[in-house]
């Protein structure tokens, strides 16, 4: 079993900055592929970004490229996702998961509200 614990949300007005963590316990995660995603009201949950917990491999939305930033600390077991150049319409849930290939995610943080004001 894998647990995750995110932190960090809140209230930012557009154009500023976040970052989520994502601290994992439980089994090793060192094959795992941590990833973020996010739902806003009403709309399907959409990805964000995706890492190997292990190598340098990062995939992003083409949404978030150039703004968001996915990084690891390994001493922590934790993952970070810096949010930069808010827009009013990524306010959403932010969720991290992990899993052994994407799509498929079997462990789920508690999610993480982001809101963006205009």
């Amino acid at each position: 079993q894998v647990q995750l614990v995110e932190s960090g949300g809140g209230l930012v007005q557009a154009g500023g900055s976040l970052r989520l963590s994502c601290a994992a316990s439980g089994r090793s995660i060192g094959s795992y592929i941590m990833a973020w995603f996010r739902q806003a009201p009403g709309k399907e949950r959409e990805f964000v970004a995706r890492a190997y917990w292990s190598t340098t491999n990062i995939v992003y939305a083409d949404s978030v490229k150039g703004r968001f930033t996915v990084s690891r600390d390994y001493a922590k077991n934790t993952v970070y996702l810096q949010m930069n150049s808010l827009k009013p319409e990524e306010t959403a849930v932010y969720y991290c998961a992990a899993g052994g290939a994407h799509p498929q995610y079997g462990y789920w943080g508690q999610g993480s509200q982001v809101t963006v004001s205009s």
